[in-house]
C-alpha cells in the first residue's frame, strides 16, 4: 500500500494531472478491456464500456484511498459500469439461442433485429489469456445474470477472492458464493469439456496448419468434399447476423454446396484469429457484392471462427458484415 501511496503519477492525477493519469491506466487498458468484452460479448460495447469506467475513474480519482490497488480499484470501476450497461442493452446471442437449427439449406435468410455476440480480436492478448475470450465461454457468460456473471470472471478469470468481490459488487461474502455456485452450474452445462486453448495445445503446428489451410483452399477451390472431411459428425455452422443455422454433417454439406460453393461466388481467405482460436477472414467476389459487371475485387464477408476437436473442425461461426473486420484491423477489399 505504501508504494501505491507514494506514487507520483497517482498524487500528480489527484491533483488533476490528465496525463498522469494516463500513464497509470495505460498498461491496463487492454486487460480492462477484455473483461468488458467477456461481460458485454460485444467489442462495440466493451470499448463504450471501457470509456465510460476511464472517464468515471478520472473523476474519481481523487477520492482513491490506496486500500486496495489501482488495478483493483479500476476493475470494480470496470465491473459496475458493466452491469450498467448490461442492465440497459440486455444479453448478446448467437444464432443456436433463437430457436432450432435448419434442416435444409436456407436461400433467402434476413438478418434478424438481435443484439448478436461479436468476435474478439485476441492479437494483443497473452497466450495465456485468450482461453477467457473463448467463443463457447463468452457465449455462455450471456446465459448468465449480471452479478453472477460479474462473480464468476472476477474470482475465475483474475483470482479476486469473494471477499473482495463482495467489495466490488456491494454485496455480502455469503451472495457472492452463493452467485459462483450457480454460474460454475450453468457456465459447465454451456461449455465443452475441453478448452479450445488445451485442444490447440495437444495439435502440432503442422496438424493445426493443415486444418485451416484446408479449410481455406477447400473454399477457394470450391471443393465441397475436401471440405466436408475436415468436419465432425455433430459439426454446426452459424453465422450471425443471419438467424439460420445448420447441425450435423449432412445439413453443413447440403448448405455448404448450396450457398457458399453454389450461390455466392468465388473466396479468397486470409488466415487469422479471434477469440483465442483460429480464424479466417473469408472475401467474397460475387453478385451479393459486386459493384459493377467488371468488378473483380474480393469484398469482406466474415469473419469466420472455428472451434476444434482434436483436428477436426466440430464449429464454425461465421460473423457477417464489415465491422468484424474493423475491429481486427483488417481491410475490407482484396484487390
Amino acid at each position: 500500500m505504501d508504494a501505491v501511496l507514494a506514487d507520483p503519477d497517482l498524487d500528480a492525477a489527484r491533483a488533476g494531472d490528465a496525463a498522469a493519469f494516463d500513464r497509470l491506466v495505460s498498461p491496463l487498458r487492454r486487460e480492462l478491456h477484455a473483461h468488458c468484452y467477456r461481460m458485454l460479448g460485444s467489442v462495440h460495447d466493451a470499448d463504450d464500456a471501457l470509456q465510460d469506467a476511464l472517464l468515471r475513474a478520472w473523476r474519481g480519482i481523487g477520492r482513491f484511498e490506496g486500500r486496495s490497488t489501482l488495478r483493483s480499484w479500476l476493475y470494480t470501476v470496470a465491473t459496475r459500469t458493466c452491469l450498467d450497461l448490461a442492465d440497459a442493452r440486455g444479453r448478446r446471442a448467437l444464432p443456436m439461442d433463437l430457436g432450432p437449427s435448419s434442416p435444409e439449406p436456407v436461400l433467402d435468410d434476413t438478418p434478424a433485429e438481435v443484439a448478436w455476440l461479436t468476435p474478439y480480436p485476441d492479437t494483443a492478448l497473452a497466450v495465456e489469456e485468450r482461453e477467457s475470450v473463448e467463443l463457447a465461454f463468452v457465449a455462455a457468460l450471456q446465459h448468465l445474470p449480471g452479478n453472477q456473471r460479474a462473480a464468476l470472471l472476477l474470482f475465475e478469470v483474475l483470482g479476486f477472492s469473494a471477499a473482495e468481490i463482495a467489495t466490488t459488487m456491494d454485496t455480502s461474502t455469503a451472495s457472492v458464493n452463493s452467485a459462483l455456485q450457480r454460474a460454475r452450474r450453468i457456465v459447465a452445462e454451456r461449455i465443452p469439456p475441453v478448452s479450445q486453448a488445451r485442444t490447440l495445445a495437444e495439435l502440432d503446428d503442422a496438424r493445426l496448419r493443415a486444418v485451416v489451410t484446408g479449410y481455406a483452399t477447400a473454399l477457394e477451390q470450391g471443393d465441397a468434399d475436401r471440405l466436408v472431411a475436415l468436419l465432425t459428425e455433430d459439426v454446426t455452422w452459424s453465422m450471425p447476423p443471419l438467424p439460420g443455422w445448420y447441425a450435423g454433417r449432412d445439413a453443413v454439406d447440403a448448405f455448404t454446396r448450396a450457398v457458399p460453393l453454389g450461390a455466392c461466388g468465388t473466396w479468397r481467405t486470409v488466415v487469422t484469429s479471434a477469440n483465442g482460436q483460429p480464424a479466417l477472414a473469408l472475401y467474397l467476389n460475387g453478385p451479393a457484392v459486386a459493384q459493377g459487371p467488371d468488378d473483380r475485387s474480393f469484398r469482406a464477408w466474415s469473419i469466420t471462427v472455428l472451434t476444434l476437436r482434436g483436428d477436426r473442425i466440430a464449429d464454425l461461426t461465421s460473423f457477417l458484415g464489415p465491422e468484424p473486420f474493423t475491429t481486427a484491423g483488417l481491410p475490407l477489399v482484396l484487390g
